[in-house]
């Protein structure tokens, strides 16, 4: 069973989401939170597999709230997902940057929307190549941080080479075409790069990429 927290501050849209997840057999809503400092607390009492948490809130926002959850060792098994009215924004930056595992856009449709929850309840990034091309074109724009490398040195060449392709957008079957091996291996390599760069889930690991220098995205020629 799945158990799902949901946290935003619309009723309306807590409720819609409730009646679609309460039709799943395999799926348990099992608290709603109107803020995030609410969410956070429930957070702690439920535990649950993944919170569904809106990015824009009063008290505390989707942001923080992912922020704090993630901080803590006891959430550990909680997987954040960023609710949002918009494909990619600032602010889903940030929430990614925090720890969440992904977004997901409020007009989804059901069959994505419950397809998602799934995902991120097994420990799966919600980010499509689209989202992974709108990260790197945000790295493009600042600098790299004073700690680059970190943690490098742990990956053995083919974890490396997983990375890289986790950064491009690819998903566990396409990384084992790409390197020639099984899926399960593929998976293996991306886990415990996982591992050793500390990062709790796929974004995090694209996140790190761009950040430790391991994949450097290509500036536009701004003379053109």
């Amino acid at each position: 069973m799945i158990r799902v927290l949901l946290v935003d501050d619309q009723p309306l849209i807590r409720s819609g989401f409730r009646a679609l997840l309460d039709l799943e057999d395999d799926i348990e809503v099992v608290a709603e939170a109107a803020d995030g400092a609410e969410g956070v607390a429930l957070a702690k009492e439920h535990l649950p597999d993944v919170a569904l948490v809106d990015i824009q809130m009063p008290v505390v926002d989707g942001i923080e709230a992912t922020r704090r959850i993630v901080a803590d060792p006891d959430l550990a098994g909680v997987h954040v997902v960023i609710l949002t009215n918009y494909s990619f924004d600032e602010y889903v930056f940030h929430a990614l940057r925090a720890g969440a595992a992904g977004f997901l856009v409020k007009d989804v449709m059901p069959e994505d929307f419950l397809h998602s929850v799934r995902v991120a309840a097994r420990g799966d990034a919600l980010l499509a190549p689209s989202i992974t091309r709108k990260l790197i074109n945000r790295y493009v724009a600042q600098p790299l941080p004073a700690d680059t490398g970190a943690g490098l040195s742990e990956l053995t060449g083919r974890e490396r080479e997983a990375v890289v392709l986790v950064a491009q957008g690819l998903s566990n079957d396409e990384i084992a075409d790409r390197m020639v091996i099984s899926p399960l291996t593929a998976k293996t390599h991306v886990n415990r790069a996982m591992t050793k760069l500390r990062a709790r889930d796929r974004a995090q690991l694209v996140i790190h990429a761009y950040e430790s220098g391991l994949v450097t995205a290509v500036r536009p020629d701004r003379t053109s």
